[in-house]
């Protein structure tokens, strides 16, 4: 049963968002790269509002102290196999925030992360291949077949 639900999981990724303290850079490329120029629903990529029913979950921004339990949360409430996308600077270093008062670290100081896309905003065609290399990294962690 586990190599069908993998299957179904490979070729119908949902994505949750969480925007943990960004300047929505990143919020309007990942909305931006869902849009029908770019057409990633023929693939089966879904914006899900649940962590629940997630497969990959997508942070933005820099995790500041009080988003930083929150992430920890909705990272316990994904199912397993879970991935996690560092998008953008912010995500993936800090960038201009790393040196702030309330700075809990970029994402990996607070969940694993297992692909970053970097970039100020990234563009929706380096979203896409990071969508593609999760969904690879899923496909090992999983066992499924292409």
């Amino acid at each position: 049963m586990t190599g069908l639900v993998t299957w179904a999981r490979l070729k119908s990724p949902w994505l949750f968002h969480f925007n943990s303290a960004s300047c929505n850079n990143c919020d309007i490329e990942l909305v931006d790269a869902i849009t029908p120029r770019f057409d990633v629903e023929r693939f089966g990529i879904l914006v899900e509002g649940s962590p629940r029913h997630a497969d990959i979950l997508v942070v933005t921004g820099f995790v500041n102290r009080q988003a930083a339990p929150r992430l920890r949360r909705i990272y316990e409430q994904m199912s397993n196999p879970k991935i996690v996308i560092a998008l953008g600077s912010c995500a993936t270093s800090g960038g201009i925030f790393a040196n702030s008062y309330n700075a809990a670290g970029p994402v990996d100081r607070v969940i694993p992360v297992d692909v970053y896309i970097p970039g100020c905003p990234p563009r929706p065609q380096a979203i896409i291949d990071g969508v593609v290399k999760a969904l690879m990294k899923l496909q090992s962690l999983g066992g499924g077949k292409k």
